[in-house]
């Protein structure tokens, strides 16, 4: 199925790995809802605890696509190499797709601006793990 998948866009035109150029989606939610969710819990004001909720949300939607991407280019690309990067992902990956849908869920909820600031955080922390192991299975 991945060779057709990627014999299919090449014919197109498209030679490239799929997993960066959906990447960037979910893990600039995850800074948006950090910093909306910092400034809410600075200034105690409800319009950026919504916002933070709403890039959590969107990052939620795009984390499935971007994990499927991930793992079509890793058996592409990667020869489905296994690493210690790889397994970090897989774990990152899904403790991030876990603590958005906890976001998400306790922010509609009502929890506090010192709670949803925590689990922004802890977010922020997983995609930076996930951002730096990935740039350490493509640079090494």
């Amino acid at each position: 199925m991945t060779d057709l998948i990627f014999s299919t866009l090449e014919a197109i035109g498209f030679a490239h790995p799929l997993h960066p150029a959906l990447t960037h989606i979910p893990m600039g939610m995850v800074i948006g809802c950090f910093i909306f969710g910092l400034v809410a819990f600075i200034t105690k004001k409800p319009a950026y605890s919504k916002s933070a909720m709403h890039c959590s949300v969107v990052a939620l939607l795009f984390i499935i696509p971007t994990i499927i991407a991930g793992y079509l280019d890793w058996q592409q690309f990667f020869g489905a190499t296994m690493s210690v990067f790889i397994i970090i992902k897989f774990v990152l990956a899904a403790v991030l797709t876990v603590l958005l849908a906890i976001s998400i869920r306790a922010g509609l909820q009502g929890a506090s601006t010192g709670k949803m600031f925590l689990l922004y955080t802890l977010c922020l922390a997983c995609a930076g793990g996930l951002g730096f192991s990935g740039g350490e299975l493509i640079y090494g």
